[in-house]
């Protein structure tokens, strides 16, 4: 998949994660960075279970995509609450 797909389906995840985490603290710019981050993350954490990573430009390959997003999302908003405390 070419670097412009992969971030393409990462913004398009990272914005899904953010709406799904209407907690989010971050900013809209933030989340579609670390969409794109996750896209990279649910890729390995999906390949190291066994799993298929991302295929491709498709739907599964998208909810790998937003599980990962999710899993930094979710790391990164404890991270910074930390912080702030």
């Amino acid at each position: 998949m070419s670097i412009v797909a992969w971030i393409i389906l990462g913004l398009i995840a990272g914005w899904i994660a953010s709406k799904i985490m209407h907690g989010s603290s971050s900013g809209l710019v933030t989340n579609l960075v670390l969409g794109i981050v996750g896209a990279f993350v649910g890729g390995i954490l999906f390949s190291a279970v066994g799993g298929r990573g991302v295929t491709g430009f498709n739907i599964w390959s998208l909810i790998v995509a937003v599980i990962g997003a999710i899993v930094v999302l979710w790391i990164y908003n404890a991270v910074t609450s930390r912080r702030k405390v």
